[in-house]
């Protein structure tokens, strides 16, 4: 069941996400070679809670962190560690909750580490971009439906020679940080459940090198590229308002 929001439930949501986009920028401070994941994870529980919020994903399913910090192939979950230590050259992916007041404020982005290869810059600009291809659809839209959002993102990934993740999605969010509906980065334009006034939504395309294709390490959680290249992730929780698409998270 899609959980439509009050202008008054948005405004507690963008609180959120102000959080969380403010710890996500606060964290990319930390990003050189030689930190490791857990260090940024420190830091970024430390700026949460010290907002008065806490941090989502902490203790979520039992995700022992309070972000997820993932490189290179890691595509989306990776487990913040004490062993896993930044190189020159890496790409790194933040993906940060917060809980302020009940509501939940989701948002990514991938940072490079040191000086990357022009390929993986390329990788991360397309992932950013196709996000908000996404957010043109659905103004762009007389109706706007969730077909719109996949289509959008695919589409200019693909043409640019990129794959798109397809078992993984984004989501509803609110009160739960997994709210309905489900929230594809492929599909077909004018397809799939209507996005209605009120609604927010964690639209977050996870954009590969090369095959969509993907599996789970055995610690349960860290997602993969299937064929070891480079993977990039960026995500905004957004409300669709009668004034257009708000970015809730979105600080810089």
């Amino acid at each position: 069941m899609v959980h439509l929001k009050t202008p008054e439930q948005i405004e507690k949501m963008r609180v959120a996400g102000i959080i969380t986009g403010e710890a996500l920028l606060y964290a990319k401070e930390f990003i050189h070679e030689g930190v490791t994941t857990k260090e940024i994870d420190d830091k970024i529980r430390k700026y949460i809670e010290k907002c008065g919020a806490k941090p989502t994903f902490l203790g979520y399913g039992g995700f022992p962190g309070s972000a997820c910090i993932s490189i290179n192939e890691e595509v989306i979950h990776g487990i913040p560690s004490h062993k896993r230590v930044l190189r020159n050259g890496d790409i790194v992916k933040i993906d940060v909750g917060a809980t302020k007041n009940g509501y939940i404020g989701d948002s990514a982005a991938t940072f490079a580490v040191g000086e990357i290869s022009a390929d993986a810059q390329r990788l991360i600009d397309v992932t950013r971009e196709s996000f908000f291809e996404a957010v043109k659809a659905i103004e762009q839209a007389e109706i706007p439906r969730l077909g719109d959002v996949g289509h959008a993102v695919s589409s200019y990934a693909e043409a640019r020679g990129f794959s798109v993740v397809r078992d993984f999605v984004g989501h509803g969010v609110g009160t739960e940080l997994h709210e309905d509906p489900n929230v594809p980065n492929y599909g077909t334009a004018g397809r799939g459940g209507r996005i209605y006034e009120g609604q927010t939504i964690a639209i977050e395309p996870m954009i590969n090198q090369g095959t969509h294709e993907v599996r789970v390490l055995k610690d349960g959680w860290t997602v993969v590229t299937a064929d070891g290249k480079l993977s990039a992730h960026y995500e905004h929780t957004i409300a669709l308002t009668k004034n257009g698409v708000i970015l809730l998270t979105k600080v810089d």
